[in-house]
């Protein structure tokens, strides 16, 4: 029985490998275990770690995006204090700009991957949450909100960038470490 389970995890292998690609596969798109060294990165994941797949990580900067500019509008509509509706503004030109930059690093990936954007559930709540506040109670949640998911996006684009399996989006997160640092920075400042 163990020979037949052999077998057919082999022929795959060997049928694969037949087909006379002449590039050697340098990327690993799965999750992987803890301590195990990823091809390309000649490091070891830290003990207790996780690898995200290329497709989570890039599905989630695409739904961090698309929440951000979502916020952002609002922002620039119902935010009283004058720097919140900017930083919606500048939430809303720096989402785009990672959304494009995020788009060509998965096209560039082998084989391609396609963020998707959709808001997580608790994204989504937060928007309506957003949406039914109002004054004061909008700004003080807009800005906090801001802050939580600039934190979350920023500890996934320093972990891809470390530990990330598919160079493009690895390249792109650590582009975009600094970036969403001073993203944060000027949150905390407001």
């Amino acid at each position: 029985m163990d020979r037949y389970f052999f077998a057919l995890g082999l022929g795959p292998a060997f049928a694969l490998g037949a087909c006379g690609g002449s590039e050697p596969i340098t990327t690993v798109d799965n999750i992987v275990a803890p301590d195990t060294i990823l091809p390309g990165n000649g490091a070891n994941v830290a003990a207790g770690a996780v690898a995200t797949t290329g497709q989570a990580f890039a599905d989630t900067v695409g739904a961090s995006n698309a929440y951000g500019m979502e916020a952002g509008k609002l922002a620039r509509q119902k935010a009283t204090a004058p720097a919140l509706r900017d930083l919606g503004g500048a939430m809303v030109r720096a989402c785009a700009e990672s959304t494009a930059g995020l788009g060509a690093a998965g096209a560039r990936a082998r084989p391609a991957i396609v963020p998707d954007p959709r808001p997580s559930a608790e994204q989504a709540a937060d928007l309506e949450t957003l949406r039914q506040a109002t004054g004061a109670d909008f700004d003080a949640t807009y800005k906090a909100q801001q802050a939580a998911a600039q934190e979350k996006v920023l500890a996934a684009v320093e972990d891809y960038a470390a530990n990330g399996t598919v160079p493009a989006l690895r390249a792109f997160a650590a582009k975009s470490v600094p970036e969403v640092r001073a993203q944060l920075d000027k949150v905390r400042g407001l």
